[in-house]
């Protein structure tokens, strides 16, 4: 891959890490999915919240491991 792709896709990364986070912390009510992890969506009583919260959180670490390989 050239450069500028490389680049690209890892602003479009970034992009989708931003908004994943955004719509947990909706889905949620409040950031603290960051630190408990997986068990504070598994803890919502919202089944379409929680629905959404697992996508999201799905999305996230598929980004985070792209992230990681992207370097």
């Amino acid at each position: 891959m050239a450069i500028a792709q490389i680049k690209n896709l890892q602003r479009r990364l970034a992009n989708m890490e931003s908004e994943a986070t955004a719509a947990l912390d909706r889905a949620c009510g409040n950031s603290l999915w960051a630190s408990i992890g997986p068990d504070a969506i598994d803890g919502l009583e919202d089944p379409a919240a929680r629905a959404q919260a697992n996508y999201y959180y799905g999305q996230l670490m598929t980004v985070r491991e792209l992230q990681d390989v992207l370097g």
